[in-house]
């Protein structure tokens, strides 16, 4: 037998370290996260286990041997998996209708789905109990249509009511991620399917959902920690019968005072957070395939047939219901109806009644969230781009599946599971003393917005990026472009759907963070969420109908930016 013969296919070299163009790729972005997240971690957990009278030598062991705690795990974790099944099955048709039909109102439609998104949680709880409460608008109408003496609708502080909100709130993140995703590949091997002799569910159980596998991943793992780590849904529409492992950080925290306890917790969070993101890291590699990429303009066609048409009736009517519904309850409740000027709320907000030191006119407060937005939507990609690169290049079979990159993948989520409280606390603690003394700084916002947009980011984009055929760049630079020029006329056009849903998803992240916001923000720089919690800290119906008023500009100011970002972006690639 010849010697080739006998040859052994040896397995691939398994790769540890990422290239060295990969690594300076990747290195602003873990400066970043080792300066502003990992530091204030550790010093926010060296206050916390220093024998005090807030600590008592619990650790994440000890506390997972005590029963009630052990339960709000549990619980943490099957309400989080059932929120992220029900909002894959309402997001995952709609970004299908969304990428591959061209319909009127589109870019509207798609600003609508994403205001939810952004909306502060006590906000939220008041247009539902206004929609669905025993006295809210949908018994009402019932009780008049039917003549029941009782509410047949009984949700608040219910479990579906809990499932009810974080598919409000997460369905978008589906939308965005899974339709960006869609709109960027060539849909004519489905075409193909379908020639074939395939049905429309067979085309799309196996054709077009394996395709989308990467970003549905993806998708699924940004729900998951979102539900995971609710606080506000579950504190105020489940009430005390639910509590997730943030709602107990928060009781430890502030009612009990155990910073050993509440640390213990937020570090078996993080734990779960760190499982989730490697085990969506590793189904995402194993789901991406080289794909074609083709325009926007080229894969969206018109609404045709009856059965389209029917299909994306049904996503509007999905939007409509749930999405804007609930919206539009709010917005009426921020008129005065009552007799009197109907925009006396609005009226109102430009009046300082008290003489408050800290007040702050609405206009200023929007050009704060809107210039920190802008500024953390920015940093957010200019360090995302290169990491989600990185990440995907070190990722590849062909290059030896770098294990560092996967497990760059997998810390990168972590911001997500890492409390919005907490991270501001560990600021405080860390950067007291010179020469970092950001205490009084306004830079610490943007810094903290970009930590929790930054998984976003490298989620929105790594799908992208995985799954983009090499061979369209090659050609081009067979036919003599230079690097450059193939990243402008080759990689960006064609990569565009996913890299604006990114920006937009880190942009509507700093609209609405307030958690953080409420710890570090300057008095004389608050954000519009910091300004509707002031009202709502304060008694009486008119600081709760400014809350409404300001909470409907919010949408507004949301629904435009997101329309003139999709707008912009679109002009500047075409």
């Amino acid at each position: 037998m010849k010697n080739a013969e006998l040859r052994v296919e040896k397995p691939p070299f398994r790769n540890s370290q990422l290239s060295i163009l990969d690594s300076a790729l990747a290195a602003p972005a873990l400066l970043f996260l080792a300066l502003f997240f990992i530091w204030p971690l550790i010093e926010i957990a060296r206050v916390s286990f220093t024998p005090s009278e807030i600590s008592r030598g619990a650790t994440p062991l000890s506390v997972l041997r005590d029963p009630t705690h052990l339960r709000v795990l549990g619980f943490s974790l099957w309400q989080a998996t059932l929120s992220t099944a029900l909002t894959l099955l309402a997001g995952i048709p709609i970004a299908f209708a969304f990428a591959r039909y061209r319909f009127a109102g589109q870019r509207l439609w798609r600003a609508l789905a994403v205001i939810p998104f952004v909306m502060p949680t006590v906000v939220v709880a008041a247009a539902f109990s206004a929609l669905l409460g025993p006295r809210g608008a949908l018994n009402a109408a019932l009780q008049s249509a039917l003549g029941l003496d009782q509410p047949p609708i009984q949700l608040l502080g219910t479990l579906p009511m809990i499932l009810l909100a974080h598919v409000f709130y997460n369905v978008a993140v589906v939308i965005r991620l899974v339709g960006g995703f869609l709109s960027a590949f060539d849909p004519r091997i489905e075409e193909a399917a379908a020639g074939l002799g395939a049905n429309r569910w067979q085309t799309f159980r196996y054709v077009s959902l394996p395709m989308a596998l990467p970003s549905v991943g993806a998708a699924a793992a940004l729900t998951f920690l979102f539900t995971f780590t609710s606080f506000g849904v579950v504190l105020i529409l489940g009430g005390a019968r639910f509590a997730t492992l943030e709602v107990e950080i928060y009781r430890q925290t502030a009612q009990l005072l155990r910073l050993d306890i509440a640390t213990s917790l937020a570090i078996v969070q993080m734990i779960v957070t760190l499982l989730v993101g490697w085990a969506s890291a590793r189904l995402e590699a194993k789901a991406s395939a080289p794909l074609e990429a083709r325009p926007t303009r080229d894969i969206r066609r018109p609404v045709v047939g009856p059965a389209a048409r029917a299909f994306v009736a049904g996503s509007l009517a999905f939007i409509a219901i749930v999405l804007v519904l609930p919206l539009a309850t709010l917005a009426g409740r921020s008129l005065n109806l009552e007799g009197g000027d109907p925009l006396r709320y609005y009226a109102a907000l430009s009046e300082n009644v008290r003489g408050s030191l800290f007040f702050v006119p609405p206009q200023l407060a929007i050009r704060n969230s809107l210039v920190f937005a802008a500024i953390t939507a920015a940093l957010a990609m200019l360090l995302g781009l290169p990491l989600g690169y990185a990440i995907a290049q070190g990722s590849r079979p062909d290059r030896g599946g770098s294990w560092f990159a996967r497990l760059l993948d997998a810390l990168v989520l972590l911001p997500l599971g890492t409390s919005a409280v907490t991270l501001g606390l560990g600021f405080l603690v860390a950067f007291d003393r010179p020469p970092l003394d950001l205490r009084t700084s306004v830079v610490l916002l943007p810094v903290a917005h970009t930590l929790i947009a930054l998984p976003f980011v490298v989620r929105a984009i790594l799908p992208a990026i995985r799954s983009f055929d090499p061979r369209l760049r090659e050609a081009a630079r067979g036919l003599g472009a230079g690097p450059l020029q193939a990243l402008r006329h080759v990689d960006l056009p064609l990569l565009a759907p996913p890299f604006i849903a990114a920006m937009i998803f880190a942009f509507t992240v700093s609209l609405g963070e307030f958690g953080a916001s409420l710890l570090i923000a300057r008095p004389e720089y608050p954000t519009m969420p910091v300004v509707i919690y002031r009202f709502l800290g304060q008694p009486g119906a008119l600081n709760y109908g400014q809350a409404l008023a300001m909470s409907t500009l919010l949408m507004i100011v949301t629904a435009v930016s997101v329309m003139v970002i999709e707008r912009v972006n679109e002009r500047v690639v075409s």
